[in-house]
């Protein structure tokens, strides 16, 4: 059975003290993790701050984001070497934000998703359709396109520990959310795509996230549907309250 996975997206959110307290609280409330596992990803400026407050607690750590390379002359960027001795343990990888706002091509999100297997890091790889490309019935196309680019050159053995997050465009930030019975479809749709190029077994390992305006009264519907193992959340994991409401449904 896969371990539900909640991963906390704060995005360009906070202060220091803000990130600090919520880090806090999330953990004060979420002290038996027993049945699921939560990830919190802050901006990169605060992922010492969120450590040293998480502590020794079972929740994890992860970046919104990583450079490909090791080092060098990459100004601006953020190396999963660096990553990793922040105490980072997942990344989030070709997050629709960074795809379509920031211009982020297939090419570039496959050169990172090989760079976190490289330096042991867990890419949590984010694929997702536009509203027009939904309504155009491209929907499988561009998923399907997300994932033979994303994980071109990726073995099996790394595969079967990374997470794939599932996130419709057109329900990121905009309240709506895909209906129960259509986010089951393309995780279904994932899940097969993921079986004919690595495996029965492989495929199984491999955990698929929900994300697009995730709130704890839709969460329980979402997660009662095969193939939903988790959500990457955003908006709501900004409030202690909401996201340790959403990180339970998994009891």
């Amino acid at each position: 059975m896969r371990l539900p996975l909640f991963a906390g997206n704060w995005k360009m959110h906070g202060t220091v003290k803000e990130s600090r307290d919520l880090a806090a609280g999330i953990q004060r409330q979420l002290e038996d993790l027993e049945g699921r596992e939560v990830v919190l990803f802050p901006p990169h400026l605060y992922l010492g701050t969120v450590h040293a407050a998480l502590d020794d607690s079972r929740i994890g750590l992860g970046a919104q984001n990583c450079g490909w390379e090791a080092k060098g002359a990459f100004t601006g960027e953020v190396s999963p070497v660096m990553l990793k001795e922040a105490g980072c343990t997942y990344v989030i990888i070709g997050h629709s934000e960074r795809r379509h706002i920031l211009g982020e091509s297939n090419d570039q999100i496959n050169k990172k998703v090989r760079a976190c297997f490289e330096h042991s890091l867990t890419p949590i790889l984010c694929v997702g359709e536009l509203l027009e490309e939904r309504s155009m019935g491209d929907a499988h196309n561009v998923v399907e396109r997300h994932l033979s680019r994303g994980l071109e050159g990726v073995e099996a053995a790394d595969a079967s520990g990374m997470v794939i997050a599932y996130e419709p465009v057109w329900a990121i930030g905009t309240g709506k959310t895909a209906k129960p019975h259509q986010a089951a479809e393309m995780h279904l749709f994932i899940r097969k795509w993921l079986r004919r190029n690595y495996g029965e077994a492989t495929a199984n390992n491999i955990r698929i996230l929900y994300g697009g305006s995730v709130k704890p009264d839709n969460i329980e519907t979402l997660m009662l549907q095969e193939n939903i193992d988790g959500a990457l959340v955003g908006g709501a994991s900004l409030q202690v309250h909401s996201f340790v409401q959403i990180a339970k449904v998994a009891l």
